[in-house]
């Protein structure tokens, strides 16, 4: 498999660490996944904030070190908890494998964020 036009099309100005390992774990994945967002404009994430969506003003997304991403199973997104479950663990593999540390959004304690995966602040601080 391989990451679809539109998918790539929204990595446009998203790390290219990011890139990689999302490159990565496409060809590793036994559930197709397609990216949802990379980067934002501080609009979308003033929106998102607002119907809570988001928490946070500071989001990743707005420097290009987060992505969305979701399982897509016969034509559409998927929403399924244990999709992403699973998903996570062919994401964290691809990351290991190419020596790129990540955060999901679904390993936080609260506010767990499923399609959420980013460069972590420490590594790639601004």
């Amino acid at each position: 498999m391989k990451l679809g036009k539109q998918s790539r099309s929204r990595l446009v100005g998203v790390h290219p660490d990011l890139v990689v390992v999302l490159a990565t774990a496409i060809q590793k994945t036994k559930h197709d996944f397609a990216v949802i967002e990379g980067m934002r404009t501080l609009q979308r994430q003033k929106q998102l904030v607002k119907s809570g969506a988001s928490k946070t003003l500071k989001s990743r997304h707005l420097t290009g070190h987060a992505v969305d991403i979701a399982p897509y199973i016969a034509g559409e997104i998927r929403w399924d908890w244990p999709l992403y479950e699973s998903l996570s663990k062919t994401i964290k593999q691809a990351a290991e494998d190419c020596a790129i540390n990540i955060e999901w959004g679904g390993d936080w304690k609260t506010f767990k964020d499923g399609p959420h995966w980013q460069l972590p602040w420490r590594e790639y601080p601004l």
